[in-house]
């Protein structure tokens, strides 16, 4: 229970009365994906309440207002930082220096809009099919999964105390039972194929931090949540 408890006071702004070490957090990657599919399902209340009364637009509106409510815009802004360093840092250390900057550069701030213009209109596509709920799930249940990955296999870039660095393999193994019989269960080949290229995906860009900064930050791992989010979104409106 404490490791559940530890991947949700990780994953989220919701309050929980006690403190984790890094460690902890580490071995509670194991429940990352589960904090997704929670959080998918919160989306999908949401939207069964407000989609036979508002135009899909505006109901995915409040979806990511409501994942942003529960998150504390984490991952979102990590996705910043990481365009304004990888897009504007000359050096590995040029990199990391722009991205512990709270400041947000025109590549995040392009980013950013890039990034959310991109759910609103798959969500709405996908309420406007009525074929939206597995994907509501499925997004940020692998999203979470694609994290895990990366901090399991790509090393971490700054030389200090970092969560990434307490993932085992045994974490990544939980987190893909879950997230195979999630994927599989509520979407079938379509959601293998989803995930399949959220794998991809993630995989090339963790190939791409190592080679520009020599590995994954916070900041990374969030833009990889967010970009494995998107890509599942957009190929359940292809596929659909």
């Amino acid at each position: 229970m404490r490791s559940l408890l530890a991947s949700i006071a990780f994953c989220t702004r919701i309050p929980i009365s006690a403190a984790f070490t890094a460690e902890e957090v580490g071995r509670a990657a194991r429940w990352f994906p589960l904090v997704g599919a929670l959080l998918g399902l919160v989306s999908i209340v949401l939207s069964r309440l407000l989609v036979p009364v508002m135009p899909p637009m505006i109901v995915a509106v409040l979806i990511l207002l409501a994942e942003v409510f529960l998150t504390g815009a984490l991952h979102y802004d990590g996705l910043a930082d990481t365009a304004d360093g990888l897009g504007g840092g000359k050096s590995p250390e040029d990199c990391l220096r722009i991205m512990r900057d709270h400041a947000i550069g025109s590549y995040g701030a392009v980013g950013l809009i890039l990034l959310v213009a991109l759910k609103l209109t798959t969500i709405s596509t996908l309420i406007s099919r009525n074929v939206y709920s597995p994907f509501l799930v499925l997004a940020p249940t692998i999203g979470r999964w694609s994290v895990v990955l990366l901090s399991r296999y790509v090393p971490y870039a700054r030389p200090s105390e970092a969560v990434s660095r307490h993932v085992r393999t045994a974490e990544v193994a939980w987190a893909t039972v879950f997230c195979g019989a999630v994927t599989v269960g509520l979407a079938s080949w379509r959601g293998a194929i989803s995930w399949a290229g959220v794998a991809v995906a993630a995989s090339l860009f963790g190939y791409l931090c190592r080679r520009k900064i020599g590995g994954v930050t916070g900041d990374t791992l969030g833009t990889t949540e967010q970009l494995s989010e998107s890509i599942v979104l957009l190929l359940g409106v292809a596929m659909r």
